[in-house]
Parts: C-alpha cells; sequence; structure tokens
C-alpha cells in the first residue's frame, strides 16, 4: 500500500494534483419555489364564524357532561360537610375568560350581611389646585400631580384604589399605563375613576369592599358562613354575582359606561361560576 504513495511523493511538484473539495457557495435564494401553487388560502370572515360556533358547540356539549347543581342544593350539601364547622365560609367561584392585553375584571360590591369585616382602602388620587384639596379632605389619602409617579412605580407609594382627573390622565398614562394596567389599577374612564367628581367617587366607596380577578380571571370571594340563613347567602350570592355582571359587561340592564364597553367588544365571558367551603368540594351552580 505504501507503493503508490511513496511515487506520488516522487513526482515532480507540477504533477501533483492536490486533492481539493471545492465547496458551492451558491445562495439558497437560487432555490425558490416557482409562484404558481405557493398561494396560501386565507380562510373568510364566514369560514371563521362557523369555525368558532362549531367549537363553541363543542365546548358547550362537553361542559354539560359536568354535575351542575342549583344554588340551593349547593348550599344544603355545603351545610351538611361543614356541619361541625359552624364558623366556615362559603367561597364564591366566577371564572371569566379575559383576553390577551385585557385588564383583569375589578369592581365593588356592598353585600346586606358581611361574611368578614371589611378592609381599609388606600385612595391615591392625581389632581391638582382646588380638586387636590377637596379630595384630601374626602378622606384620600395620597394627593399629588406627576411627582407621584415614581412612587408607584418603586412601590413606595401604594393603594387599592387610584382616581385621576381629566387634567392630568395623559401626563401619566405613558408611564403608569403598562405598569398599573395588568394590575387593574389604572384610572379610565369606563370604570369611572377618571373623573372631576373625586370626592363623589370617594364617598361612593365607603359601605364596599372591592373584589378583583387574578391574571388568569379567576374572582374568590367569600359571601358567607354557615351560621347565615340559607336566605342570605342567596342574596349575597346574587349581589356579588351581579357586580361581576355589570363589571364584565354581561348584565343587560348596565348603565351607558358598560354598554359603551360592550359595543366596543369589551365583554368579557364568565365560563363557571362555583360555590366552595373551606372543607367542601367546588359545586358548579345551574342557575346563576
Amino acid at each position: 500500500m505504501l507503493r503508490p504513495l511513496l511515487r506520488l511523493c516522487s513526482l515532480p511538484p507540477q504533477f501533483v494534483v492536490p486533492s481539493i473539495r471545492h465547496l458551492s457557495t451558491s445562495s439558497a435564494l437560487q432555490y425558490t419555489r416557482k409562484a404558481s401553487g405557493s398561494t396560501i388560502r386565507v380562510p373568510s370572515k364566514k369560514a371563521q364564524a362557523a369555525k368558532a360556533k362549531r367549537k363553541a358547540a363543542l365546548a358547550a356539549k362537553e361542559d354539560e357532561r359536568y354535575l351542575k347543581l342549583s344554588l340551593e342544593d349547593a348550599i344544603s350539601v355545603l351545610r351538611a360537610v361543614e356541619v361541625a364547622s359552624p364558623k366556615s365560609t362559603y367561597e364564591l367561584i366566577v371564572k371569566t375568560r379575559v383576553g390577551n392585553g385585557a385588564a383583569v375584571p375589578r369592581g365593588r360590591v356592598s353585600l346586606p350581611r358581611e361574611a368578614k369585616p371589611k378592609g381599609e382602602d388606600k385612595i391615591l388620587v392625581f389632581a391638582e389646585g382646588r380638586l387636590a384639596e377637596d379630595a384630601k379632605k374626602a378622606g384620600a389619602h395620597i394627593v399629588g400631580g406627576v411627582e407621584l409617579i415614581d412612587g408607584i412605580l418603586n412601590n413606595r407609594h401604594r393603594a387599592t384604589t387610584i382616581l385621576c382627573t381629566p387634567a392630568l390622565i395623559k401626563a401619566i398614562t405613558p408611564r403608569l399605563g403598562r405598569f398599573l394596567g395588568p394590575l387593574g389599577l389604572m384610572p379610565s374612564e369606563r370604570r369611572g375613576t377618571v373623573t372631576e367628581d373625586i370626592v363623589g367617587y370617594i364617598q361612593r366607596l365607603r359601605g364596599t369592599s372591592e373584589w378583583r380577578a387574578d391574571r388568569a380571571g379567576t374572582i374568590r370571594a367569600p359571601i358567607a358562613t354557615m351560621e347565615f340563613p340559607v336566605s342570605d347567602v342567596v342574596t349575597n350570592f346574587r349581589q356579588f354575582l351581579t357586580s361581576v355582571k355589570k363589571a364584565t359587561g354581561n348584565l343587560k340592564e348596565a348603565d351607558e359606561a358598560e354598554r359603551r364597553a360592550k359595543n366596543s367588544g369589551g365583554v368579557i365571558p364568565i365560563t363557571k361560576v362555583m360555590l366552595s367551603s373551606s372543607r367542601g368540594p367546588g359545586i358548579r351552580i345551574a342557575d346563576f
């Protein structure tokens, strides 16, 4: 095997042909597909609507498989489970479908009979001049102008409710919109938190408690204890759910602001309503 190699080495340089592989440098763009037959079919709006309708029908059929009880029957089951724990609470669970980038549902409710002591709201108001003075007199905890923005971003100013006057909303939106929006705290005209009637809004906060969904769109709230009569539990349940329906645009008897939200596609679907307790199961409610 060495003889051919020795012969090759003994040849003059001009007769030695190096074994070099030349790689192709042609661009991949040379291998383009022909225009014919490469068009992508875009479904029409009618086809998309039909597909969505079929998908909704399948989801509704799947949902029918799960057991649902009336509100009164669910209360009876949970009372039986918690018979040894009269201090246990009923928990209402409402699941909503929140779209990408949409603010989570949030609202306020005044229950006829509170299940737990109400927590104190901490109110921050963006206002200047006379409106700022009125806000302070009405009981706002933090009042100021655009100088409050850095404190909010740095978590030095923490509030459960943020109000703003129409004159300052454009100044605070560029920096606070993405920060407060996902938290459901960004002032907006639709929610009534952008207003010149700061005093009236603060007065309406008294005697109410706030509820808010998490990032997945789930709302959880205690609505009664096992000691309550069934009628009180039902009343609290209906009152709380009415507040949720108004905030999500699902109530027909909505005010003008909520009707505008509906017309702009702002309705947030309610997909599931459940009632649970400290030791009891989550029971789907049929009549909500």
